[in-house]
């Protein structure tokens, strides 16, 4: 019996980041489900509990990506976030606001498969 991939909510409100960020949990096992708001987030994590993680890209347009982080975070999700390298500030909100991880657009997709398989398989 074949066990499903796991659910990773990915939220980003622009098309190429979405796109990427979506790719890059398919390509390591995962099922993406794409967000653009933080209140179909929340929807989503309240009546998904088999939504594994999530990912946030922080510089998201129409929504606050620290908020996002805080909601996932609370509701006891894994959360990777991703965002300008030049933004510490940025950076150590996101932390602050409970995720785990948080890398550059850059730094993600250099590295990309090993973290997003990381966060995919529950290492993260």
């Amino acid at each position: 019996m074949n066990t499903p991939p796991p659910r990773i909510a990915v939220l980003a409100d622009d098309l190429i980041w979405s796109s990427r960020l979506t790719a890059a949990v398919e390509r390591s096992g995962g099922r993406p489900l794409r967000q653009a708001s933080t209140e179909a987030l929340g929807r989503l994590l309240s009546s998904e509990p088999d939504v594994s993680a999530v990912v946030v890209d922080l510089n998201g347009r129409g929504y606050d990506g620290v908020e996002a982080v805080r909601l996932a975070a609370a509701d006891g999700r894994p959360v990777l976030a991703v965002g300008q390298h030049e933004d510490l500030d940025l950076r150590r909100r996101a932390l602050a606001a409970g995720a785990r991880r948080v890398f550059s657009y850059n730094k993600l997709f250099s590295d990309g498969p090993q973290v997003m398989s990381a966060l995919v398989e529950g290492r993260l």
